[in-house]
């Protein structure tokens, strides 16, 4: 196992996140064949989805209907996708330049639940983390042959973007473009570029005001002189447009075919109603023309019960869409707030394209907080002004687990917890490659699970 001191030369030495600071274990975190066997399984259905959300959007953004042997549009699709978007974002998003593409590293979050399985959060197509986890687990490899991914995550990634650019090109320039607001991930991005050149590869990390458009293609700055990129990895949400510099230029080469980006700017891609358009009863005919059982079958296990918040007029005779409250349908979302705290276990957050869409930060449990606190979120979620949507999910909560952590002064402790698995998928045309896994171990108290500076980060190890 890496000893206390190792691992804190081996932090202080590469700063993975900018300012700041997370727990170390002297094992990583265990999982059982079955559920890396699902985990494969959700790597696959992930991919399928996105797939198959693209073909929904386009269909309802055309008017054209669908379902095969069904005359129904539902425009209604992409009026929700597209809303609070600029014209130009949706324009880019339909372009025959990015037809049927799809994030090359996807990345959703799982919880251990209680009755042992999975609830798929959140799919995120623009994830942190690549870099810390590949680190973590060459920390944690020599000690573990069994780790997930061993060693591998940084090849991956370098392999499935190359093969996005042209194939005539021998060692193609590859930049990874970090904006300001995503400026804490920068070093573990430069760890990843870094590993990779080692070997040889041109992979730069690059800031937009780095870009260079010169004629058709896009140039940045490689030992003094400007080099024209082949594949672009995004690392900035679409929501930062306005402040990346260029971001005109890239609109322009992608389209012209200049250059491939990934994540492609696809805004519909990253809004998390999609969960919700799952579950959604009209919608039911679809996703089984689209998915094979096994991916449906997989997506009704692990992502819980989702809805699109919304103020409406109903006509006297509907009901929402929505959670029951006392065993009946409910006409207003605010009745909601009559719910018993059982009936309050929902996760409300902001769907996508909005500063509090990432993290935490728009995150509430209803069952955590009082009645009015509760009926303040529910009227903040459904105002008209609202520039994004608001989603809300059944909260299935994690289960208290014990995992073996460092204590500052290197002994150790068997520490309570609850767990959010990160798997990092590496997609290319129907194959879907699992890199390696990152485990947030929170302290069991917290009942949202995210990076904070009490929980431990770890790689996943398979235990038979």
């Amino acid at each position: 196992m890496p000893d206390f001191a190792s691992l804190q030369d081996a932090f202080s030495a590469q700063r993975l996140f900018a300012d700041k600071t997370w727990q170390t274990a002297p094992k990583a975190f265990p999982l059982s064949s079955a559920q890396l066997t699902e985990i494969e399984k959700i790597g696959d259905a992930c991919h399928a989805f996105y797939r198959a959300q693209e073909l929904l959007y386009q269909r309802s953004a055309q008017g054209k209907k669908i379902l095969r042997n069904s005359d129904w549009t539902a425009p209604w699709i992409a009026e929700y996708l597209d809303r609070g978007k600029p014209q130009g974002l949706i324009a880019h998003g339909r372009h025959r330049a990015v037809k049927n593409q799809s994030p090359v590293v996807l990345r959703p979050d799982l919880l251990i639940t209680e009755d042992g399985g999975f609830a798929l959060t959140e799919m995120d197509s623009v994830p942190g983390g690549i870099g810390l986890t590949a680190f973590l687990n060459s920390l944690y490899a020599e000690e573990n042959p069994a780790l997930v991914g061993g060693t591998r995550q940084p090849d991956l990634f370098y392999q499935h973007l190359a093969a996005l650019a042209p194939a005539a090109e021998e060692n193609p320039l590859l930049a990874i473009v970090i904006s300001d607001e995503a400026a804490t991930y920068r070093p573990e991005f430069e760890w990843l570029a870094a590993q990779l050149r080692a070997q040889g590869l041109r992979v730069h990390c690059a800031h937009p005001a780095d870009l260079m458009p010169l004629g058709p293609g896009i140039f940045i700055p490689v030992n003094g002189n400007p080099e024209r990129v082949a594949v672009i990895y995004r690392f900035f949400e679409l929501f930062d447009l306005g402040n990346v510099k260029g971001a005109d230029a890239i609109f322009d080469a992608v389209e012209a075919g200049s250059v491939v980006l990934t994540p492609p700017m696809k805004a519909f891609q990253e809004e998390k109603i999609n969960l919700a358009l799952f579950h959604h009863p009209a919608l039911d005919a679809f996703w089984r023309e689209n998915l094979s059982s096994a991916q449906r079958a997989t997506l009704q296990r692990v992502v819980p019960r989702s809805w699109i918040m919304e103020a409406v007029a109903l006509p006297p005779i509907a009901v929402l869409h929505a959670p029951t409250v006392g065993g009946l349908p409910i006409r207003e979302w605010t009745e909601l707030a009559n719910a018993s705290q059982k009936e309050r276990n929902l996760i409300l957050k902001a769907s996508g394209f909005h500063e509090s869409a990432w993290g935490a930060r728009s995150v509430v449990l209803g069952s955590d907080i009082s009645r009015e606190e509760w009926l303040a979120a529910i009227e903040d979620a459904i105002d008209p002004e609202n520039e994004t949507f608001y989603v809300l999910q059944d909260y299935h909560k994690p289960v208290r687990l014990t995992h073996d952590l460092f204590r500052d002064d290197g002994s150790t402790f068997a520490a309570a917890g609850r767990v959010r698995l990160c798997p990092y998928y590496f997609a290319q045309n129907n194959a879907v490659t699992l890199g390696a896994i990152l485990a947030t171990f929170c302290p069991a108290d917290k009942k949202i699970i995210h990076g904070m500076k009490d929980a431990a980060l770890l790689p996943c190890v398979a235990q038979d």
